[in-house]
């Protein structure tokens, strides 16, 4: 068995829809085709943890609809604890209407539906198996509060957290994450969080700083094609990127953050395993679909050797 891995945040039904271009306002065009699929930013880093053989223990809501049903037996096919996934009554689960381009670029609207309803409380209620976990991964799909409350509960516990600040929020309380051991934004979000300009390499890593200033022990910045960014107060070390003809970025991150968790959590240096996940996400973004894209930690291995 792999490193035992937490994830506390959000799943999402993926409703993904393929043409030309985006619409402009008012404009309905036809597009090629249509998927459904399983996502949401805690799901997908799940799901792409436990591809690669990590234990994973997964803390999230659905709703009373069938999309909840589908979500359950999704985590449940790729081995990922259902044990404190629970439902709320009244409430859809959360969706993801997911627009897809001809260059693989997207663009994305989230319904969060029941991970609204992820309380403080259910953080408590798997303090149990939480405990067992060597690392905690978190996002903002989820109520900030919620996210506050298992920072506080890792550092209490000498658990290691990541915050995966998505979607950025401007008002998102640094002195509430500091705790976290590392903060993973992608660039949109590093601007949000840091209020400064990041439109150069230059930028972003002042704006990194700005964040390690303020008590953040460190901070890996996702620049999609341009790899990624290792910055604490000692050092700044680049990620170089994994060259690849792209196909559908969607979830890209999510596998990035995903691989890094479960190499790091396995053993691998901090900088080891930035470049196994940049590698991952780089494969995953040659093939259609969010979760249908990761690999498995055999298929990796195979495409790694090539």
């Amino acid at each position: 068995m792999g490193p035992r891995i937490g994830v506390i945040g959000s799943n999402m039904m993926d409703l993904v829809t393929y043409g030309a271009r985006m619409p402009r306002r008012g404009e309905t065009l036809a597009a090629d085709s249509f998927a459904i699929g399983h996502g949401g930013k805690g799901a997908n880093q799940a799901i792409a943890a436990a591809r690669l053989g990590s234990d994973v223990v997964m803390v999230t809501k659905v709703g009373d609809d069938s999309f909840a049903d589908q979500q359950i037996q999704n985590f449940r096919a790729n081995g990922v604890s259902t044990a404190h996934v629970g439902r709320v009554a009244g409430v859809s689960s959360g969706v993801a209407p997911i627009f897809v381009d001809h260059a693989g670029e997207n663009a994305i609207l989230i319904v969060k539906g029941a991970n609204d309803h992820l309380a403080p409380a259910d953080v408590d209620a798997a303090a149990e198996a939480l405990s067992t976990c060597r690392l905690i991964l978190l996002q903002m799909e989820v109520p900030a509060e919620t996210v506050y409350h298992a920072i506080a509960f890792g550092r209490a516990r000498g658990i290691e957290v990541l915050l995966n600040p998505a979607p950025a929020a401007a008002d998102l309380d640094v002195e509430k994450i500091r705790d976290a051991d590392f903060l993973v934004p992608n660039e949109t979000e590093l601007a949000i969080l840091s209020g400064m300009p990041v439109s150069g390499a230059a930028e972003v890593e002042a704006a990194a700083r700005s964040l390690i200033a303020k008590g953040i022990k460190t901070v890996i910045v996702t620049m999609g094609s341009r790899g990624a960014l290792l910055v604490t107060a000692e050092a700044v070390r680049p990620v170089a990127p994994v060259k690849v003809d792209p196909v559908d970025t969607t979830g890209a991150g999510d596998a990035f953050i995903g691989a890094f968790a479960h190499f790091y959590a396995g053993g691998d240096s901090v900088e080891a395993a930035l470049g196994q996940a940049a590698r991952y996400a780089a494969l995953s973004i040659t093939r259609r679909g969010t979760q249908a894209s990761y690999l498995t930690a055999e298929a990796f291995r195979a495409a790694a050797a090539d």
